[in-house]
């Protein structure tokens, strides 16, 4: 609701007693927008609103009128905040009958009196009496804002009784939309009013007639009764005669009354001189009583006497009382300084400082008390924690003396952040710190988290009563009464309002003295060279892990809170706001710097056991790895009330995408250096194998060792399901925390992923094709073998089919470990191998019509052998080779070729049988 809305409040009447038609003033607020606003005034239940003349929006001038109650509120209304409420009362004070010895005078103020039985005002109408509508027609208040009027019109006013009256203002204010006719209109009623105002006299006098006929009257009787006494010749002139009448009436009544008066002022002598007496007992024990009452406490007690032995001898010209009271003077500067060492003691609590306070307030002592207070409080806050900081830091030094180093939160035995965070919970009602620690948590937590659990209870059990004692100094609660009718409090609340810049400085100093603290002992980095003397001073020899970081946020987090529940202003709280956010990124950082550390250690775990699908645990472990540090980092990302995101910068956006790069690049690392390892350096005694999968060769793990050529398929099997499942996970657990570039990380990740899976596919086979391709030359050429002169071809050569068996081990050492890779390495090794083949045909000079059937048959038959693996690359190797043999003219050729073709796919049928699963495998 806005302050013109709201209900008029009466909060003073002068005076506050008296008889009816006295003249009072009443001040309070929303007491009407002008003298139209103004539609009811009761006084004691009367209605005093045809007297009541509105000054301004807190005052009205008004006469009591005849009450029915002795004693009633004051309650005005309004039309824009309808009917008030009173704090004070009038008492109505009925006249008393004046005998024949009381003396009375009255005091009647004409120049504003307002007769109600004549409806006649003998002086200025009030403004409640004055027309509303001066114009006389109907009134249409405008659209127009005050503010743009007040801009047009700057020094001018729309009130036709203040003396800067703007006429157009108030048009427009009132008038705006009315017709032209309905103006001329209001021309005519103001002439007509004009009219009225010239004839007011001669009809004032018109109507008056009577009553100066009735004075005139009243003369001439009063000259003929004394003309027709006679006496006006033997003693003068009438005046004379009133004057001498008066006179001797005036003598009579003192002669009777004479006796009656001097009774009285002797009473009133003696009377006088028995107070006068008390006066003297009362200062005369004073300086003794004093001092016993301040023995026992009393300060109340000496604080009343003082005042009274002020007002009476406070300016007193004789000598013994001023003896006297300069003893008292002397007794009460020794409490003062009495009072403010107690008030400046530390620590005290806030009840203690308000009561000290008020006593100094009301003995009037020099200086601001108040204000002492708090700056004393001020200087014991920082204090207090710069001592837990040098107490903690002489605790380390000493503790890495004599102990161990600390137990990290990442080992098996350690406290539950959550179970300690229970007892800072009352930190959300204001509350201070629960006293009571848990002396194992103490003792395997780290310094530096011990230090700001301290810290933080220490300021929010102190600053609560700090920031109190402030808000009882501006609006003077203080202070007593006595000290609120000397004037005392307004000076105070005056000083309050100069020195807000101050006590805004003093909040702002703890703050930072806070942040600086734990950021000395947490972000040493962060503090400046000269402020790490002040702040730092802390050994560390190791990071925190991010589990300690993360309980310590939460602590300042609650600490926050607490702080915030005081209604302390956000601009104040702005450097707790930066320490959270600097304290989230640091901790994301380390926990992202220990989970690459993690993973490096992952190569340690694997145990090469191999499931149905040709993988190990190690990528499973490696999603379980990233995946529980990001969810440890889960309150530390989320953003509590008034923080920031804490990928706001872009500096932390990069540093966090490239740790997660990192981290998935550490891991890929790991995999190359597993697959590199030397057969040696590998502990295969715990080997396994998943017996679930029938198709696995047992004889592979008879030996329970495994060759180098198997580590690289299982390496290579692992990096097709971290392309396929396992980095496509992590990256949606990145976007589900709000990373940012996840794209990138997946991307650079992904990358640098096949790149190892290919350099790890090429070295596959390298080691497996080179002995294949090597042996095919010496093979074809064995028994000085020439395609020149062969004889007619009677099958497949032992070096074909050598090749092709090898060809088959191979197949069955990755159909060992994984399935899915058969196709790849297959394809490539036939790759190899046709392209050999396709280099030797070519190289032939010439070929023999035998020789040219003997080269097409086994280059049929090893294609046809390996049909399913063909590749566009090896499809063309072959036809490169077949195209360079002599075609194959005669149909005895060409049959007795299919011939041997079918007999060699007779006789190698068992070997070639696993060709045929893989295509069926391959179909389904």
């Amino acid at each position: 609701m806005s302050r013109s809305r709201q209900p008029p409040l009466v909060t003073g009447i002068s005076p506050n007693e008296g008889i009816s038609w006295t003249k009072v003033t009443i001040r309070g607020e929303n007491l009407g927008t002008g003298p139209t606003d103004l539609i009811g005034l009761t006084i004691c239940g009367h209605n005093c609103l045809l007297t009541a003349e509105w000054m301004s929006a807190s005052k009205i001038v008004c006469r009591v009128g005849q009450a029915k109650n002795d004693m009633g509120d004051i309650i005005v209304t309004t039309k824009s905040g309808g009917r008030g409420t009173s704090t004070v009362s009038f008492k109505l004070l009925k006249p008393e009958k004046i005998g024949i010895l009381d003396q009375s005078a009255v005091w009647v103020d004409e120049m504003n009196y307002y007769d109600m039985r004549t409806d006649r005002n003998k002086g200025i109408p009030p403004l409640s009496l004055r027309p509303a509508n001066p114009l006389g027609i109907e009134i249409d208040k405008g659209r127009f804002p005050q503010k743009d009027l007040e801009a047009l019109f700057p020094g001018m006013s729309a009130d036709f009784t203040s003396e800067n009256f703007s006429a157009a203002w108030y048009l427009i204010e009132n008038h705006s939309t009315t017709s032209f006719d309905q103006l001329k209109m209001a021309v005519m009623n103001l002439k007509k009013q004009a009219n009225k105002k010239n004839e007011g006299s001669l009809a004032y006098v018109k109507g008056g007639l009577s009553t100066f006929f009735e004075a005139q009257d009243a003369l001439s009787a009063i000259h003929q009764k004394l003309e027709a006494d006679g006496t006006e010749k033997v003693e003068g002139s009438m005046t004379q005669k009133l004057e001498n009448v008066l006179n001797r009436a005036s003598n009579t009544a003192d002669t009777l009354f004479q006796e009656v008066l001097g009774r009285k002022d002797k009473a009133d002598s003696t009377r006088n001189a028995l107070n006068v007496l008390q006066r003297f007992k009362f200062l005369f024990n004073l300086p003794l009583n004093i001092e016993r009452n301040i023995q026992k406490g009393d300060y109340d007690v000496v604080i009343n006497d003082y005042e009274k032995a002020k007002s009476l001898f406070g300016k007193t010209e004789v000598q013994v009382f001023k003896k006297y009271y300069a003893e008292v003077e002397t007794r009460i500067e020794a409490l003062r300084e009495r009072l403010l060492d107690k008030l400046l003691e530390t620590p005290s609590t806030l009840h203690d400082q308000k009561r000290y306070i008020r006593y100094l307030s009301d003995l009037h002592a020099s200086g601001d008390p108040a204000w002492q207070c708090i700056g004393a409080q001020h200087k014991w806050i920082l204090q207090l924690m710069h001592n837990c900081k040098e107490s903690y830091i002489k605790e380390q030094k000493g503790n890495s003396l004599l102990h161990s180093p600390m137990l990290d939160l990442d080992s098996d035995v350690h406290p539950s952040p959550i179970g300690h965070l229970n007892q800072t919970a009352s930190l959300k009602r204001g509350n201070s710190f629960q006293s009571s620690r848990d002396d194992n948590w103490r003792c395997k937590a780290p310094q530096q988290v011990a230090f700001v659990e301290k810290l933080t209870k220490l300021v929010v059990s102190q600053l609560p009563n700090f920031w109190k004692l402030w808000i009882s100094y501006v609006n003077g609660s203080l202070f007593s009464e006595t000290a609120e009718k000397s004037g005392q409090m307004e000076r105070a609340k005056k000083n309050a309002r100069q020195r807000q810049n101050d006590f805004k400085k003093m909040i702002q100093e703890v703050m930072q003295s806070l942040a600086k603290l734990i950021r000395g002992a947490l972000l040493p980095f962060s503090l400046r060279e000269g402020e790490l003397k002040q702040y730092g001073g802390w050994e560390m020899k190791s990071g925190l892990s991010g589990q300690w970081l993360t309980h310590v946020i939460q602590t300042v987090r609650l600490s926050y809170e607490s702080l915030t529940a005081l209604e302390i202003p956000n601009d104040m709280l702005h450097i707790i706001q930066d320490l959270i956010l600097d304290l989230r990124v640091c901790c994301i950082m380390v926990t992202l710097k220990h989970t690459a550390e993690d993973v490096k250690r992952l190569a340690e775990k694997e145990d090469w056991v191999v499931d149905n699908e040709g993988l190990t645990s190690l990528p499973s472990q490696f999603e379980q790895c990233i995946v529980h540090s990001l969810q440890s980092l889960k309150s530390v990302l989320d953003c509590k009330p008034g923080e920031a995101s804490v990928f706001q910068h872009h500096k932390t956006q990069e540093d966090v995408c490239q740790l997660s790069i990192d981290i998935m690049q550490v891991f890929i690392d790991c995999l190359e250096q597993l697959s590199t390892k030397p057969d040696g350096d590998v502990d295969t005694t715990h080997l396994s194998v998943d017996v679930s999968s029938p198709d696995l060769f047992g004889s592979i793990h008879e030996d329970s060792s495994l060759s180098s050529e198997q580590r690289l398929l299982i390496v290579l099997s692992n990096c097709c399901y971290l392309e396929r499942h396992t980095f496509i996970n992590i990256a949606e657990h990145f976007e589900k925390h709000n990373f940012q570039g996840v794209e990138k990380i997946t991307q650079i990740s992904m990358e640098s992923l096949k790149e190892l899976d290919q350099r790890l596919f090429e070295i596959y086979i390298e080691l497996k094709a080179d002995p294949i391709v090597g042996s095919l030359e010496p093979g074809i050429y064995a028994g000085y073998f020439d395609w020149k002169d062969c004889l007619v071809p009677t099958g497949v050569r032992n070096y074909l089919k050598e090749a092709l068996v090898n060809i088959i081990a191979v197949h069955a050492e990755v159909f060992t470990i994984s399935k899915e890779l058969v196709p790849r390495v297959l394809s490539r090794i036939v790759e190899v191998v046709a392209e050999e083949l396709s280099r030797l045909m070519q190289c032939v000079s010439s070929f023999s019509e035998n020789g040219a059937l003997q080269a097409r048959l086994e280059i049929c038959a090893l294609r046809d052998a390996v049909a399913i693996y063909l590749t566009p690359e090896s499809k063309s190797s072959f036809k490169q080779a077949l195209e360079a043999l002599p075609q194959l003219l005669s149909g005895a050729d060409k049959k007795l070729l299919e011939e041997l073709l079918n007999k060699f796919k007779s006789t190698m049928h068992l070997q070639l049988t696993c060709f045929q699963a893989s295509s069926a495998v391959m179909k389904t």
